[in-house]
Parts: structure tokens; C-alpha cells; sequence
């Protein structure tokens, strides 16, 4: 490669150290060393950026033959994330072309959320810590580079991402213990950990993780739905098998791990006489704005949501299960009322209300002033206070004959209203592909 390469490498590091501390992400020396030392370059020789082009997303390829040395390096050493497989199979980088309306499914993350994460890990020289997603491996080295490669277990379930990080590693010099397998397994052979720390979304926390954490230890993890993130939570496992912990402030929003992604059809469009329908004072803004989204997502774990016109133009919202089948459909009815009609065996608009009732009661805390437990047997998120209102998050839990079962509420059936009335919208019965749902 152009014997350039290394000092130009070098500046851009540094320089995208003095970003990250100067935004106030990068805290520490230690960390800040570590971002100076190692050569993100290496593990992302080759990725896709996202282009201005109209209609379905594509991404370009990036290689430094396809755009230069320099701009690669440019590129690489920018605050951004940079994805480097879609749909779960490795691109023939011999002959890169661009890729539409595909979906990302291992990146390397932008600097300034790995490294608030590793900041907030809260790691002392001699700990060991156990990484649920290796990725690209630029996370793990920078992370054997601050506590030494035998102090690291990384884990990542595919097989060809696995292989390309270890080489990545490797070449920079660090050996890191690399398992492939299910991340939300853990690595037991290692354990017990003094930190475990996971690059990847998850639906809630593996008790797997706990049991490999030592008492007094971290788990740190970005928990999230199939609409959005619910944030990143930092519990402190107990000796009584407890791990309970508050979210902090930051949005990051990981990939969801593969085993927990959603389906790829969003759900079927109900026809306009299914369900039942009434009035609700609550619109879809509640679905996106910050505090009321967060609680969308405990109050409706399996449901994603999207807008399309009725055959008069009407705005009409609709929130499907992909897991079961239930339904909401939010149609405008002027003066901020709106009419929601709802069906299947979970009653979402009545579960989202609930919710929001809750949270109110409990003086609408924000985000980072709620929290997390996590017991063998269940795991809630809590609003305000560990014994305040809670929701149950979508687990599968190990019961006493060892067998796993699912967890979470079920709601009643939906609350009296009347037949809906008015135009449709959409196709009934018209199934609805994923691709990136809100």
C-alpha cells in the first residue's frame, strides 16, 4: 500500500481523539491512548456508505482502490458507522457493486458511541471483560490495547465476520480470546467476568450474562425493540443472582442481534371491519417522540408501526404484532381526537394507554431516571424507582424443570367501542415488508 499510508493514518487518529474528547465522549488517558494506538483503518478496509440517491437506499462501496488512498483513510477515521455486510452475506470485494434496499447486519460503529460505552464500562487496569458482538474487531482492540488481549473474550456468531476481525487483530498484533457461537449465550468456559459489555441490541438482558458476571461486576447493554431503542442500561449484578442498574443518557442505537432481530413482514394491513373502534386523546406522535416512544416500545415489544393515506387522503397510522397478529389502526378525527380501532389477542392501543397512565402517575420520568431489573425467573423495566410502576420486557426466562418459556404481559381483549366507520386505507389483507420499519 502507498508508504503514506501510516503517518496519514497517524494524524487522523489523533485528530479523531481531540474530536471524541472535545465532544466530551473520550474522558480518560487511557481510553484516549488506546483510540491514538489503534489503526481503525485495518478493520475497515472495506465498507459501504449510504448515498444521496432517490427511491430505496443505496450504499456505495468504499475501498482505498475504488476512491484513493486518502479518501479511504479520510472516511475511516470519521465519526461515523460504516457497514460492512448486508443480509447476513460477505460482498465479493474483488468486484464491489452498490447494494439497495438491503439490510445492514455488521458494521463497524461510529467512535464517539464506542467509546461513551467503553467510558461508562468503568474498567481498571487487571479487569476482564466479555464482549457480546466482535464485529469488525475495532471495539475489541481497542479494548486489548487498554487492558491487555488475555483480559478480552469477544464473541460473534457469524462465522465469516469472526474471521476477518481475527485477521484485522491479529495483524495489529492482538490475541484476544475470539469465540463464534450465540453471543447471547455468553462464553461460560471464561467466566465469571468483571464486565460484560454487548455491541449489539438486545430485546432484554440474557440471564446467561449475569450468571457469567461475578458479583459486584457490569453488564452494560443497549436494550431495544422492533420500533426503537429503548436505551443503554448499566446493571450491577448481585450475589443473590439480582443484576439491577439505571439507563444512562445517550441514544445509542446497535443493531439488533440477529436472534432477536424482527420479522421481515411487518404484519397484514386488517380489513376495515375487523376490530373494534373508539375514541383515544393519543396520536402517533406518542410513537416517536423521546419519553412516550420509550414507553410505546415496553407497553407494545412485538409491534412496529407505519403511516399510509386511506382512499380519500386521510393520514392513517397503523401498529401491527408481527408475533401474533394484533392491531391498531389510528385514523385522525380533528381537534387532536383520534379514532383507533383494534383486534387480535392483544389489545395494543389499551396496552400503550395503560402505559402512559403509569408513567404519568409516576411523574413521566425520563429515560435515564428509569431502570432495570433482571431476576432468573423475569426482568422489568421500572419507572422512577426500583419499586415503582413496572413493565415486564419480552423475555425468555428458565424456569425450575430447566425448560424456557416466554415472559411478558398479556393484555385483555380490547375495550368496548363500535363498529369502525369510514374510508379504507390501504389494501386489507396485504402483507408488508420490513426492509428498516420505524
Amino acid at each position: 500500500m502507498a508508504p503514506d499510508v501510516v503517518p496519514t493514518a497517524t494524524t487522523l487518529r489523533h485528530r479523531l481523539a481531540a474530536h471524541l474528547a472535545d465532544d466530551g465522549w473520550l474522558r480518560s488517558p487511557a481510553w484516549r491512548a488506546a483510540v491514538e494506538a489503534v489503526p481503525r483503518h485495518e478493520f475497515v478496509r472495506c465498507f459501504y456508505r449510504e448515498t444521496d440517491a432517490p427511491g430505496l437506499t443505496t450504499w456505495a462501496p468504499v475501498t482505498a482502490g475504488l476512491v484513493g488512498v486518502e479518501e479511504w483513510l479520510r472516511q475511516a477515521y470519521s465519526d461515523e458507522t460504516l457497514v460492512t455486510q448486508f443480509d447476513g452475506q460477505e460482498s465479493d470485494w474483488d468486484d464491489p457493486k452498490p447494494v439497495s434496499g438491503a439490510h445492514p447486519t455488521s458494521s463497524s460503529t461510529l467512535p464517539a458511541l464506542v467509546v461513551h460505552m467503553l467510558e461508562e464500562l468503568r474498567v481498571d487496569d487487571g479487569t476482564t471483560v466479555m464482549e457480546i458482538g466482535t464485529g469488525t474487531g475495532y471495539s475489541t482492540a481497542l479494548m486489548c490495547h487498554r487492558l491487555g488481549s488475555d483480559r478480552v473474550t469477544s464473541i460473534e456468531t457469524d462465522p465469516a465476520v469472526a474471521a476477518r476481525a481475527r485477521g484485522a487483530l491479529g495483524h495489529c498484533g492482538y490475541t484476544p480470546r475470539l469465540v463464534i457461537g450465540d453471543g447471547l449465550a455468553g462464553a461460560p468456559a471464561g467466566a465469571p467476568y468483571d464486565r460484560t459489555i454487548a455491541t449489539c441490541g438486545v430485546r432484554h438482558v440474557p440471564y446467561a450474562w449475569v450468571r457469567q458476571t461475578r458479583p459486584g461486576g457490569l453488564i452494560l447493554a443497549t436494550l431495544r425493540g422492533w420500533m426503537r431503542s429503548l436505551g443503554l442500561v448499566r446493571l450491577t449484578v448481585g450475589r443473590d443472582g439480582r443484576a439491577e442498574g439505571r439507563f444512562i443518557d445517550g441514544d445509542p442505537s446497535f443493531m439488533i442481534a440477529r436472534q432477536q432481530d424482527g420479522p421481515t413482514s411487518l404484519g397484514v394491513i386488517p380489513a376495515q371491519d375487523d376490530g373494534v373502534s373508539r375514541g383515544t386523546p393519543y396520536g402517533p406522535d406518542v410513537l416517536t417522540s423521546g419519553d412516550s416512544g420509550f414507553m410505546a416500545q415496553l407497553a407494545m415489544p412485538c409491534a412496529r408501526f407505519f403511516s399510509l393515506p386511506a382512499d380519500d387522503g386521510t393520514p392513517r397510522t397503523y401498529v401491527l404484532d408481527g408475533a401474533d397478529g394484533s392491531f391498531a389502526v389510528l385514523t385522525p378525527q380533528g381537534n387532536g381526537v383520534w379514532n383507533v380501532r383494534q383486534g387480535g389477542p392483544v389489545a395494543l392501543w389499551d396496552a400503550l394507554e395503560d402505559a402512559l397512565d403509569a408513567w404519568h402517575a409516576a411523574g413521566s420520568p425520563a429515560p435515564t431516571e428509569c431502570g432495570v431489573t433482571v431476576t432468573a425467573e423475569s426482568q422489568w423495566v421500572w419507572l422512577g424507582a426500583p419499586d415503582g410502576p413496572s413493565l415486564r420486557l419480552p423475555a425468555q426466562v428458565t424456569t425450575s424443570d430447566g425448560s424456557a418459556q416466554p415472559d411478558g404481559p398479556r393484555r385483555r381483549s380490547p375495550r368496548s367501542g363500535s363498529a369502525p366507520a369510514g374510508p379504507g386505507g390501504g389494501p386489507a389483507g396485504a402483507e408488508v415488508e420490513g426492509g428498516t420499519p420505524h
